[in-house]
């Protein structure tokens, strides 16, 4: 005979510890919050073996489509099975809303931004923003001065990391504007969702993203040279060793484009062409995933060998449209990132509707020394670094790895900013059989062609270890299916 629901309930629960954190799913008291009730009532009738049962169903669909990502420098091997919680998170209409609204306002304004650097630099000459910050930035281009980008968009594809603090409002954590990667995880895991717990999802009324391959290859279209019609559109891939190989066939496939590497292009009169078995094609719109470093070797890195020779010419020549536009990463540098609040009210005279998280630039004396002398209560991280790496944990580094970041801070503090260490919100997720509480951050997907697209949804990523505050899939994470609702 099974457990009556409530005690499968209490049974789930358990020891659930709730703190100042907010939790997605429980009031401070305890209650479950109104959106989430009906999952858990779902979840206390469903006998814990058929609870086990599609939890390992779902891995084995993310096992058998081969859903995985890199991990480097780990020597037990780098390919591994994308981690995945069964419990979705739910975000409400009203909520969803003011993060559309949000989102939009910030990356027309970080557009805003890199199109006035590159041609009149106005902010700089106004000193809204220091000029050393920007030209000290290793991912300004000066290439870029004075060049005429398609419809003036620089920044297509944009994933920014939303976190939500204790009183239940959402802050920007940081924005990705140079390749920004998971939208593949996002999708992938709402098609598991819909097959796990299918009369859960349609009972929510939750809003669709699989739209999402459709939308970006609509982008992509409307910013090919004039007089392109039916444009040629690929992805560049750096190959099967990226971290993100996986999305990169999966989104080519999704849109029915060519997927290429460097090495299948090849320029011509400044035009850029793919090599086919019938000869050569001209591209006109290359949704690149290679970094600028490593785009185009006659004018970055000569040696790299990822990209295309000529490439950059090409692109000068207004003969093929490259997303996300060269330079873009001077406006997702961590540095820079503390300023998206003075460029919102610069170029749009208007307030953020996301705020920021208080941030320390270790270029200035003062803060400096205030970061130095509280390493332990600090994060601090590199400003042109992603995924989790180069950052320190203070509150749970050794004295000997603090030491080391304020040695290094010592020697370069443009390379770091820091920042308090957050009491993020957290998500129960199915550990065993329990639900555990674990961090939990939000990053949308923002599409920017000939007007703001963002899907209803994003990849909510979690930190899987205890205590973690790392949500980074190559530092231990996993992600959930994240649920926008009608209502």
């Amino acid at each position: 005979m099974s457990a009556s629901p409530s005690l499968q309930f209490d049974a789930l629960f358990g020891d659930y510890p709730l703190d100042r954190a907010f939790d997605e799913m429980r009031e401070p008291g305890g209650e479950v919050r109104a959106p989430y009730r009906a999952m858990a009532e779902t979840l206390s009738r469903l006998p814990h073996e058929e609870l086990q049962r599609r939890k390992q169903s779902a891995d084995l669909s993310f096992l058998n489509q081969g859903i995985t990502f890199t991990v480097y420098g780990h020597d037990e091997g780098t390919e591994k099975i994308f981690p995945y919680d069964l419990l979705p998170r739910l975000i409400t209409s009203q909520e969803w809303s003011k993060i559309e609204r949000g989102l939009t306002q910030r990356v027309t304004a970080l557009n805003h931004f890199l199109q006035d650097i590159y041609s009149d630099a106005k902010i700089l000459n106004e000193q809204v923003v220091p000029r050393e910050l920007v030209y000290s930035c290793r991912h300004y281009r000066r290439q870029m001065r004075g060049l005429q980008v398609p419809r003036n968009v620089y920044i297509t594809v944009v994933g920014s990391d939303l976190l939500r603090m204790p009183d239940g409002e959402f802050v920007v954590l940081e924005d990705n504007l140079r390749v920004p990667s998971g939208v593949s995880y996002m999708l992938a895991n709402r098609r598991v969702m819909k097959r796990t717990f299918p009369h859960l999802f349609h009972s929510y009324g939750v809003r669709p993203i699989e739209q999402y391959p459709q939308l970006l290859l609509a982008t992509l279209r409307s910013l090919a040279p004039e007089g392109r019609p039916e444009p040629n559109i690929v992805l560049l891939t750096p190959g099967v060793f990226n971290s993100a190989y996986f999305e990169h066939t999966y989104l080519a496939r999704q849109m029915g484009i060519d997927l290429v590497e460097g090495r299948d292009l090849v320029t011509h009169d400044n035009f850029v062409y793919t090599r086919t078995t019938d000869g050569l094609k001209r591209v006109d719109v290359i949704y690149r995933r290679v970094d600028d470093d490593f785009s185009d070797p006659l004018v970055f890195r000569p040696d790299s060998i990822l990209g295309c020779a000529g490439l950059f010419n090409a692109y000068r020549a207004g003969n093929v449209t490259v997303t996300n536009a060269f330079g873009t990463g001077l406006a997702d540098d961590k540095a820079l990132y503390a300023y998206v609040p003075r460029i919102i009210r610069y170029y749009l005279n208007e307030d953020p509707i996301l705020p920021n998280v208080e941030t320390y630039l270790l270029t200035e004396e003062k803060e400096r020394r205030h970061v130095l002398a509280n390493l332990d209560k600090l994060v601090v991280k590199a400003v042109g670094e992603s995924g989790g790496y180069g950052m320190l944990i203070g509150p749970h580094a050794s004295a000997a790895k603090r030491e080391e970041f304020a040695q290094q801070i010592q020697a370069n503090p443009r390379n770091y900013i820091a920042q308090p260490t957050l009491s993020f919100s957290r998500a129960p997720c199915l550990i065993g059989d329990r639900l555990v509480p674990r961090h939990v951050d939000l990053r949308p997907y923002i599409l920017f062609g000939d007007k703001v697209n963002i899907v209803p949804g994003g990849l909510t990523r979690v930190a899987l270890d205890k205590g973690s505050l790392v949500v980074n899939s190559s530092q231990g994470g996993g992600s959930k299916d994240t649920w926008v609702l009608q209502q």
